[in-house]
């Protein structure tokens, strides 16, 4: 296979996070729009080339251009050629999966994401439902994955997304994937429901950094629920979310990918988008080095208790745009 797409390319592309457009790649099955997380309100692209994907968001200030090229576009650093590819369609959000934000507004205040401020729609059940059938018709659907914010508490986020799943394990045979924040009895409830996976998000292992920029969650509730979620769902069945760029330490995120494993989740360690309207004071987008040093790390240590992210069917980790993923990218 010709991998001239590499590994140290990718984390390039992801170090830099984001790209300007050529206007002719302006078309609506290209562009896809963020409703969740620190990329909430953003717009952005997938490229993928030689087995290997990336989600860059587009940005009119960014040093990455992409222009068609042949049959398919080429991406340029500061008129230098990186890579040559193709787009792939968006979908729901990401290529193959109806991923979906069901609450597009939350009470927490983590300091990260910007949903609190935007405080966006919230999806009734049939819009969701109406959501899925439409990536269901535009054909090659492999997965439903489902996040949220919250609305007005974590519990009722876990009612509504124990409904949603409900309905739509009656319609369609394919893997759904939830990502909520925990409850005493949420892994249990959305297991019962359907879900196939569940993902609930550290942020991040620096306890301090956490305490900062989590102020209304806490750390070791989290990660006894998601001890309790492998014993629900399964190993290779439960993510977590590791931001990288708050101003933790390498030697930090490695304690934590130790952490994490040993419980059986998957790690994914996820680049901090500072978000145009959401400075970050002391926050910063990791190098490429920086990305492939706990790339490895985070590979050695899933090696090490089992894991793999080949098994992985919905939401992040299948996916791999936003984050060097091991195994599939290295």
């Amino acid at each position: 296979m010709d991998d001239s797409f590499t590994a140290e390319i990718k984390a390039k592309l992801i170090s830099i996070g984001s790209v300007r457009l050529d206007p002719a790649l302006e078309l609506p099955e290209y562009v896809g729009r963020s409703t969740a997380g620190p990329g909430a309100g953003g717009r952005s692209v997938f490229f993928t080339a030689d087995s290997r994907r990336v989600r860059l968001s587009i940005r009119d200030n960014s040093p990455l251009f992409i222009r068609p090229e042949g049959d398919g576009v080429a991406i340029f650093h500061d008129g230098s050629l990186v890579a040559t590819g193709m787009l792939e369609p968006v979908g729901a959000h990401c290529p193959h999966q109806a991923y979906i934000t069901v609450s597009e507004r939350c009470i927490f205040h983590c300091a990260f994401c910007p949903v609190h401020r935007i405080q966006g729609p919230v999806k009734s059940q049939d819009e969701v439902l109406s959501l899925v059938d439409e990536a269901f018709a535009r054909g090659n659907l492999q997965a439903i994955s489902l996040t949220t914010g919250i609305e007005i508490s974590p519990d009722h986020e876990v009612d509504r997304m124990e409904g949603i799943v409900t309905t739509l394990r009656k319609q369609y045979d394919i893997p759904i994937g939830v990502s909520v924040y925990p409850t005493y009895d949420s892994s249990e409830r959305l297991y019962a429901a359907g879900a196939d996976e569940i993902k609930y998000n550290v942020e991040t292992m620096d306890a301090d950094i956490f305490s900062k920029v989590c102020p209304e969650q806490d750390l070791d509730f989290i990660l006894n629920y998601l001890l309790n979620a492998v014993r629900i769902f399964g190993k290779n069945n439960v993510s977590s979310n590791s931001i990288i760029g708050l101003g933790e330490s390498d030697e930090t995120v490695i304690s934590g990918l130790k952490t994490i494993t040993v419980l059986g989740v998957l790690p994914v360690l996820r680049p901090v988008v500072i978000h145009p309207t959401n400075p970050l004071p002391g926050a910063e987008r990791p190098s490429a080095e920086r990305l492939l040093k706990l790339g490895k790390a985070a590979k050695e240590a899933m090696n090490r208790h089992g894991l793999t992210p080949l098994n992985a069917r919905t939401m992040c980790v299948p996916c791999t745009g936003c984050d060097l993923t091991p195994v599939i990218d290295f």
